[in-house]
Formats: structure tokens, C-alpha cells, sequence
């Protein structure tokens, strides 16, 4: 049991903390033994460092709380060769762990921000963000430092189509591939010849501690991030007040704030794993909201783009904007394929 469910003793303890009393957390835990709350991750690499992070986070913030890591095999993790867009989307790396969520076998999740779902399930709620990291992709070769510098014909490994639309678009003689599986396997296949390059979120090679000589950070400009790219978001249940309270802690608010406009991006355009988007909000130094946004054409026939600026507190209002611009420019028909 996690933290929502205490011990018949603490009742008047944590009724007294939801009114905004001085009385802290650990008040609470210590008139009960419900000190144990569970978190549900993925197993890859970066899935298991992003939740010992947060973890590490969360106890910092609340010392003396314990937190169980409960590792969930997703269908995404499972099927891995196949895009994404012919299985579902990016919904498959979330949907055992949003089901073990709902049903109480975790108390809360941790995600990579860009792979859950604009609507979320009924009872969840995405709570809290951790800081953003860098959110640029990077392109990786053995065999040149950028796509200017591949011969036609070159072999380019994402199965991203984000990333394959923007590719053509501006480089149509180069071949797009899709290959899955962690950054590991995907190195090893360009290694192993199989693809001349590929693409990577810098935000996940940064929290792996990897660096490579042969990697070109690419300008947004160039290329365009996912919405809620580099970012880490904490998934509850939404009337989960205790869990949501202990989240608060470590929430980064404007990491919040500018996934939510790329959030309400995607919503308004359906956006998933099979509509190449693009999205960046980013906060300017005068306080101030940039959102940079795109939709393109999977083939990269054709690449419409705009951009917003606005405050902060209309981040949500501006990504609603800007998706009904695209979606218009684009045309119904492109939606009902």
C-alpha cells in the first residue's frame, strides 16, 4: 500500500496537513507504517535511471520515505520489430504500467514525458515534471557529421516519424530505415553497417552518462524535438492527494508549464506515433513563452510550421492555437487516413 492509505492513527494528522498546518510529512509517517510507496517503471537503461532519479529526488525531499522500484514489461519494450506506428503508437510504452497505476499496484510512475499519451486514462493525472534536460536530438556517423555530408542513397536509421518526415523533407535522396530497441542496439546496428546513420535524444545519452565523438546536436531549427522531449513526467492516480502532495516537492514548474503546451499541441492535432509533430516551448529570458511547432507529411512531401508567443500562464491556450493553425493547413483529409 503507498502513502494514500494510512493507518486508521494518522487520520487526524494527515486531515490536518491538507489544511496547511505546519505538521510535515514526516509527522505523518511517523504515527503510521504505511512509510512504503511504490514506483512503477520500465526496465531499459534510461527508463530504470530516470525513476532512480526521481527517486533519489523524493527521498531527498521527504527523508525517511521508502520507495519500492517495480519494474513493468510493456508491449512496447516487448515487440520490437515493428514501428511503433503499426502496433498502436507510443501508448504501448505506457499502458501495463497506467493499468498496474489504476488497479493500485503502484502508487506512482515515471516516464519519459514524450511517450505518454495526450489523453490520458481515466484517473490519472501527469502530477509533476522533473527539470528538462536538454531536449535536441542528435545525429550520430561513422561516416559523415551531418545529413549535408551523406552520399545520396545513405542509409538513415530512426523509426521516429517525426524525424524521418523532416529528413526528407529536406534531404529527399537519403533512405529512412526504421530500427528499434535502446540506444546500445541502435549504435551496434549502425556499427554493424546495417544504417550509415541515426538519431538520438540527447536529453537520454546525457542521464546515461554517453558521449560520442562522432555526434552532431542539431538546432531546433533544423531539426524540430517531440513534444515533451527531455523532459521526465510522474504519472498518479488523480485523486491520489498524499501521492500527489509528496510529487509537489520536486515538481519543476516551467518544465510543467511547456510540456503542456506541447501536450495541447498534439491534442489538438490527435498527434501520436503516427503523425510526424514536431514541438518546442521553450521560457525567454523575459518570461515570456516561445513555442515552435510542425507537422509534416510522413513521405516529407510537405512540411507546415508555425510558431506562437505569448505568457506563460496561457501555455496551454497557445499550444490549442497553434495545433488548429496546423491542423487547418494540413486539411481534414490528412487526419482521416
Amino acid at each position: 500500500m503507498g502513502c494514500s492509505v494510512l493507518a486508521t492513527g494518522a487520520a487526524n494528522a494527515y486531515v490536518t496537513l491538507m489544511l496547511g498546518s505546519a505538521i510535515g510529512y514526516e509527522d505523518i509517517m511517523s504515527t503510521t507504517n504505511e512509510n512504503i510507496i511504490r514506483l512503477g517503471s520500465r526496465g531499459s537503461p534510461l527508463a530504470l535511471t530516470q525513476s532512480r532519479m526521481v527517486k533519489a529526488e523524493l527521498q531527498s525531499a521527504h527523508p525517511g520515505l521508502q520507495i519500492d522500484l517495480e519494474i513493468i514489461r510493456t508491449t512496447g519494450d516487448r515487440v520490437q520489430d515493428r514501428p511503433l506506428s503499426e502496433i498502436g503508437g507510443k501508448g504501448l510504452f505506457t499502458k501495463e504500467i497506467e493499468s498496474a497505476l489504476l488497479e493500485g499496484q503502484i502508487d506512482f510512475a515515471v516516464h519519459s514525458a514524450k511517450d505518454m499519451e495526450t489523453r490520458l486514462p481515466d484517473g490519472l493525472a501527469l502530477s509533476a515534471a522533473m527539470q528538462r534536460e536538454d531536449p535536441r536530438d542528435v545525429f550520430i556517423s561513422e561516416k559523415a557529421s551531418n545529413f549535408a555530408d551523406l552520399p545520396t542513397g545513405a542509409v538513415v536509421g530512426t523509426t521516429s516519424l517525426r524525424r524521418r518526415a523532416q529528413i526528407l523533407n529536406r534531404f529527399p535522396a537519403l533512405e529512412v530505415v526504421s530500427i528499434r530497441g535502446n540506444v546500445d542496439t541502435r549504435l551496434q546496428k549502425m556499427r554493424d553497417g546495417e544504417v550509415d546513420a541515426t538519431l538520438l535524444a540527447l536529453a537520454g545519452l546525457k542521464r546515461l552518462g554517453r558521449d560520442y565523438d562522432a555526434m552532431t546536436v542539431l538546432d531546433p531549427d533544423y531539426m524540430l524535438p517531440a513534444a515533451a522531449q527531455g523532459a521526465i513526467g510522474i504519472e498518479t492516480r488523480a485523486g491520489d492527494d498524499c501521492v500527489i502532495n509528496l510529487m509537489a516537492a520536486i515538481n519543476h514548474e516551467d518544465t510543467l508549464k511547456v510540456i503542456s503546451a506541447e501536450r495541447a499541441l498534439l491534442e489538438a492535432l490527435d498527434g501520436n506515433c503516427r503523425t510526424p509533430v514536431g514541438a518546442l516551448a521553450e521560457i525567454e529570458p523575459d518570461g515570456g513563452l516561445r513555442l515552435r511547432a510542425l507537422l509534416a507529411d510522413p513521405e516529407g512531401a510537405w512540411l507546415h510550421s508555425t510558431e506562437r508567443r505569448g505568457v506563460v500562464e496561457d501555455a496551454v491556450m497557445l499550444g490549442k492555437d497553434a495545433g488548429a493553425e496546423l491542423r487547418g493547413l494540413a486539411g481534414e483529409a490528412f487526419f482521416d487516413d
